[in-house]
């Protein structure tokens, strides 16, 4: 359809045309090509760029022609002869051409103009979003049968309010790579382990290209000063107490854990092997340490892992949010 409409323009308007797109789209998937080291795009912008020369080569030779002097009509004297003297002289007036150049240059001026308004359309016209919008949500889970644990703790959050606090737009911001959006989201309302499903610890995470990023309730009796008279046993290192929101925290080193499983049923699957590191915050439930906390911790499969301050903007952020959920 887009090739009868062409072929419909005049000469002088579908060649400049023509033109002007093969040798825009032949240089720029040449540049493309040569950027990336594909050979197959190479070879394709290779192709606008002949057939652009064809064009320009058909629309010379179509100038040179109209600038060749016609030759002149010959006039046979017999035909003047027979004319008759009293028949008034006709005058015929040469139908006037269209000017060449001026059809070419409208043509330039009216494909630059489109492809002005294309380029410039998405900065000019308002966006919807606010510059970070979400890749994925969280799945509601209003129909999900809570564990009994969530029933006898009257402030335990599920886990898909947990994914909805902390799918937040400006999540990728805070993590210091505004440019990536979220590729995978979830939240699941557990127990804890060891505790016979006695304590709620809803869980919620968002995946992005470089980070990934966990936020854990747990609703027991264990203080921040237990937790870090804890970590002084364990494996954790670089262990720094501080405040977050008026409430006792501590941010601490460790790493996650690999779990591979076979789906294919020739067998159990590998090992638990030790993961890439992790830097978790943990956060006191109040201001007076009564008892739980909420973990948000950060790891990379790269090893790599963002600056605290990113933990401790998204704390600021993320906690406020999270509801509180009564009996």
């Amino acid at each position: 359809m887009l090739g009868f409409l062409v072929r419909l323009l005049p000469f002088w308007v579908r060649e400049p045309l023509l033109i002007l797109v093969g040798s825009v789209f032949g240089v720029r998937i040449m540049y493309l090509a040569h950027r990336d080291g594909e050979w197959v795009a190479a070879a394709i912008g290779l192709v606008f760029l002949v057939f652009t020369a064809v064009r320009v080569h058909t629309v010379a030779r179509a100038l040179r022609a109209r600038r060749a002097p016609a030759p002149a009509a010959a006039v046979a004297p017999a035909a003047v002869a027979l004319a008759a003297p009293a028949a008034p002289a006709v005058a015929v007036a040469a139908e006037k051409e269209p000017n060449a150049w001026g059809q070419a240059v409208a043509a330039v001026a009216v494909f630059a103009a489109l492809g002005a308004a294309l380029w410039l359309g998405p900065h000019l016209l308002p966006s919807d979003d606010d510059g970070a919008s979400r890749a994925v949500s969280c799945a509601g889970g209003e129909d999900e049968e809570l564990p009994g644990a969530y029933r006898r703790t009257p402030r335990a959050v599920t886990g898909d309010e947990l994914c909805n606090a902390l799918n937040r737009p400006d999540l990728a911001q805070l993590l210091g790579t505004p440019a990536e959006t979220a590729t995978a989201v979830s939240g699941t309302s557990n127990t804890a382990p060891l505790t016979d499903g006695k304590v709620a610890q809803p869980e919620a995470e968002v995946q992005f290209d470089t980070y990934t990023v966990n936020v854990s309730v747990t609703y027991n009796e264990l203080s921040i000063a237990q937790y870090v008279k804890l970590m002084e046993y364990g494996e954790e290192t670089d262990v720094r107490t501080l405040s977050v929101l008026g409430r006792p925290a501590v941010l601490a080193s460790g790493h996650t854990m690999k779990i591979e499983i076979n789906l294919g049923g020739g067998g159990s699957g590998g090992p638990v092997e030790q993961g890439p590191p992790a830097r978790t915050l943990s956060v006191a439930l109040d201001a007076k340490d009564r008892g739980g906390y909420c973990d948000i911790t950060v790891w990379s499969a790269s090893g790599a892992l963002p600056d605290d301050s990113a933990l401790l903007d998204i704390a600021e952020k993320v906690l406020p949010t999270i509801p509180d959920r009564t009996v």
